[in-house]
């Protein structure tokens, strides 16, 4: 019996092996199971493993890939850790459906399950068969339509489309995809993205119907200051590769043969405005014009071809706008002057799904506001020329349905006009919509506003990041502004997976640079050519700023490859605009430390207004030490030495131009003490001296912030970095103006643009200029995941990991996590009276980190592995490397 017992636990200890490393988030270029990569581009793949051992690694992988079932590479057992970005070393054919096996072997000589995902190939510029069809110089909504007959059972069917303008497409009667604002917005005159779509189910043999509404959009609509930037055509162009089980291949494209109307009773899309809203007419509405049901051809014209250049097009890198869970109201007011209003309770940004029922041609309006005003009345002043309405036409039916999805608003509240008596709740939803990257990060605290500023940076970022980095979602504006993302790019990429958004945006900001090097206050561009600022420190600086960012937490060098020129370019303007000057940046048109603490009318100065030119030549050295960074790692040696040389001459015009001998900069202000220490613009003598007057001058200001968007990202971080943490928390924590919890106080669900976006009264001031969806000062949540919990990346990527915490503030516990491109770190802290009593921490496999204890000796620290022993201690800190797994570490 023992016999068979032994060989019974024999033969099962391979199945009990395989069990301990698994395999999951298989990606393709970074995504799940993309569709319509492009071929001639570089393929990558990654994947995430865990094990049930510690200190667990990969010693080994290989990868498999089949096209349509058929083997067609293998990378053979490869004797590597690497498990991001791993090179595809075979060829790639368009319109094809790839699939792909995985298998590791962990430190220990084990192997994981086999784990399987796909891919499909989009089309090269020479495979587009169609034709952009539409509308010209009429910038309105369009919808077409075709039917095309299928003789024979099909396999499989993809279609690749595109357009003018935000497209909605339908194959008898049915949605394609569940994307919105598609094909997104990008650099149109330089870069125009398709989306692809598998519709086998769709189609079938026979007579189909294939159709599309397109509204401006950002192509032709009110985009930044202007509409029409990039055309006057409303257009489509859409092309189904199809395949029928014999092997035989037809396609189906775009062309003359297709009929379109602006008139005709289909969708019912009338009017449609980024900025200003969509009208829908329930009386133009038909719902079988997407199917062969279909008869009215009173209204449809043929269809016209539009110039348009194949070379322009390109694959969608990165996840595409999707609805997310609806939002129902929480509140119905009237107001003080009797308007019907309700309260969602948050501020988002997408639509409304509403269900109305009237008389023919009655009207229904809908507006949106982000709160109400001091007196309790909806309030859209700050929205300036947004009209931001949407307009619903009864038929005189049963109650119907309508969802305004070719735009885009941002809101907490709605006011509706046009409907008799109360309001019933049971009939209005609120619609978030935002690129549907994967949420990674967490946060949470015993203190319960911090909690809500949380809630607030988490809201205002997936707000605002809906295809571009906006700066802000509601009036009228809605642009990716280059500074605000840059100082929110740490948090961001902590709370979501932004690796490929971001891709995307920076090749944009390639795609608009100047040809001097200068960079475009926003990307993509839409600015008038009478606008200045495409040289503005801390905005154009995004140039380099966001590339090594970006490669920091993903450890993906394509990124720095594919911006390399273009980070060089804008140094080397910088270069060209100091080298005359003294290595002084004292040329341009800059916005500053933008809205930093100032008030109206400051006769006793105690506004903190820092010199433009000042903050200037600390990001001139800023960008470029980034760009020695991107040089070292991608080979560049030659540069590094020129740069490095440079840096250090711009570092010493800063010290002679802007600091008194006895270390007084000559902004006294908190922004400058900031820079000047985060960018190491001082000799090491000159440190010391500086935080001290960084740390009277919040005291002067009785622990309230008053730095703008460029000293705000910086400041907390500064203060922990110099033993001032405990300075940082009272900055934090503050609940008066100005302050973080200020508007949490005030009832914030979002952050704001300005520190004093309401005043204690209610009252709003500068109507020109105040968002509250503004993500900008969420940038704190960088320091609370990364100072205060203390989880950050010591090598690209998350390879190595620091964990240090700084426990202050009277927080009893706080807690982050992420994950990494190897997987979820973790970190916990418990305090007593600023004591920290116990640490959690989980490191992911396949990596390392060196954990810091705050205790004063070894032996005061326990962890509850045996085998894990202190290796140090340094300022305060007890030192511990540990591989993969999870840790408590007590304080005694």
């Amino acid at each position: 019996m023992k016999k068979r017992v032994a060989l019974l636990s024999f033969l099962l200890l391979p199945f009990m092996v395989v069990a301990q490393v698994k395999l999951s988030s298989l990606r393709v270029n970074g995504l799940e199971q993309p569709m319509g990569v492009d071929v001639d581009a570089p393929l990558t793949f990654s994947w995430i493993a865990t094990s049930t051992d510690k200190g667990a690694s990969q010693s080994a992988y290989e990868i498999r890939v089949l096209r349509n079932g058929m083997p067609v590479w293998g990378s053979g057992v490869v004797q590597s850790e690497n498990s991001t970005v791993v090179p595809y070393g075979g060829k790639l054919h368009p319109d094809s459906r790839y699939s792909w096996s995985l298998r590791i072997w962990d430190n220990r000589g084990r192997v994981s399950n086999t784990a399987t995902s796909t891919w499909q190939t989009g089309l090269r510029r020479e495979d587009w068969q169609a034709e952009m069809i539409g509308e010209v110089d009429k910038i309105r909504p369009v919808n077409f339509r075709c039917v095309a007959t299928l003789t024979k059972k099909i396999k499989r069917a993809t279609a690749y489309i595109t357009s003018h303008g935000q497209y909605e497409a339908f194959i008898n009667g049915r949605r394609v995809g569940d994307s919105y604002m598609t094909p997104g917005w990008t650099s149109y005159k330089k870069r125009l993205q398709y989306q692809a779509y598998d519709v086998t189910a769709m189609l079938c043999r026979g007579e189909n119907v294939v159709s599309a509404v397109v509204a401006p959009g950002w192509y032709t609509g009110m985009g930044g200051y202007r509409r029409g930037k990039y055309g006057n055509d409303v257009a489509l162009m859409m092309q189904i590769n199809i395949e029928y089980t014999n092997g035989e291949k037809v396609v189906l494209v775009t062309d003359e043969s297709w009929a379109m109307s602006a008139t005709a009773k289909a969708s019912g899309v009338v009017y449609n405005d980024i900025y200003n809203g969509e009208s829908i007419d329930a009386r133009m509405i038909d719902e079988s014009w997407t199917t062969t049901a279909y008869a009215d051809e009173r209204e449809w014209v043929k269809a016209q071809k539009v110039a348009f250049d194949k070379s322009l097009l390109i694959s969608t890198v990165n996840e595409q706008v999707k609805a997310q869970t609806p939002i129902k109201p929480v509140k119905y007011i009237v107001t003080p002057k009797g308007e019907k209003v309700l309260d969602f309770g948050q501020n988002i940004v997408g639509w409304e799904r509403v269900k109305f029922q009237g008389k023919a041609g009655d009207t229904i309006r809908i507006y949106h506001a982000e709160v109400l005003d001091e007196n309790g009345n909806f309030y859209t002043t700050n929205l300036r020329r947004a009209k931001a309405t949407s307009t619903y036409i009864m038929d005189g039916g049963a109650k119907r349905e309508f969802v305004p999805s070719l735009s885009f608003y941002g809101f907490r509240y709605i006011k509706v006009d046009g409907v008799e008596g109360d309001l019933c709740l049971e009939d209005f939803e609120a619609v978030p919509v935002w690129s549907n990257f994967d949420n990674v990060g967490s946060f949470a605290s015993s203190n319960p506003l911090i909690n809500q500023l949380q809630s607030n940076i988490w809201w205002g970022f997936h707000d605002n990041f809906l295809d571009v980095p906006t700066d802000c979602p509601q009036r009228d504006e809605r642009l990716g502004w280059t500074g605000d993302a840059q100082v929110f790019f740490r948090t961001a990429s902590f709370l979501g997976r932004v690796d490929n958004f971001f891709a995307k945006w920076l090749a944009d900001l390639r795609a608009d640079q100047k040809s001097d090097g200068r960079i475009p206050r926003f990307i993509p561009d839409v600015s008038r050519k009478s606008m200045h600022q495409s040289d503005a420190c801390g905005w154009a600086d995004a140039a380099t700023i966001v590339p090594w960012r970006h490669y920091m937490a993903y450890g993906n060098k394509e990124v720095l490859v594919q911006q390399y020129n273009s980070m060089k370019a804008w140094v080397d303007y910088l270069v060209a605009q100091s080298r005359d000057n003294g290595w002084l940046w004292s040329k341009g048109d800059h916005f500053g430390d933008w809205l930093s603490y100032s008030v109206p009318n400051d006769l006793h100065g105690i506004s903190a207004i820092s010199s433009k030119h000042l903050v200037a030549q600390c990001f001139f050295a800023h960008s470029l030490d980034n760009l020695v960074r991107a040089a070292e790692t991608l080979g560049r040696v030659a540069d590094v030495a020129y740069y490095k040389d440079i840096a250090s001459k711009v570092r010493k015009a800063y010290q002679d131009e802007y600091v008194t001998p006895n270390g007084l900069i000559s902004s006294d202000t908190q922004t400058a003490y900031v820079l000047a220490l985060h960018f190491d613009m001082l000799p090491e003598n000159m440190r010391k001296q500086a935080l001290e007057r960084l740390v009277r001058n919040i005291e002067k200001y009785k622990n309230h912030i008053t730095t703008g968007f460029l000293g705000t990202p910086y400041i907390c971080e500064v203060l922990t970095n110099n033993g001032r943490s405990d300075v940082a928390y009272k900055l934090l924590l503050q609940e008066s103006c100005p302050g973080w919890l200020y508007q949490v106080k005030k009832g914030a669900t979002t952050i704001w643009e300005r520190w004093d976006g309401l005043r204690e009264d209610g009252s709003i001031p500068d109507n020109g200029m105040n968002s509250f969806n503004h993500y900008a000062y969420g940038s704190i949540g960088d320091w609370l995941y990364r100072s205060a919990v203390g989880i950050r990346e010591a090598a690209p990527g998350y390879k190595r990991i620091v964990v240090k915490p700084h426990v202050g503030g009277d927080f009893e516990s706080m807690e982050a996590s992420t994950i990494t491109p190897y997987g979820k770190v973790a970190a916990a802290w418990k305090a007593k009276e600023n004591r920290l009593t116990e640490l959690s921490v989980e490191v992911p496999f396949n990596t390392t980190a060196e954990v810091l204890v705050p205790a004063k000796s070894a032996e005061a620290v326990q962890c509850d592995d045996a085998a894990v022993k202190a290796c140090g201690v340094e300022s305060g800190y007890v030192k511990f490397a540990v591989g993969s797994g999870k840790y408590i570490f007590t304080i005694r």
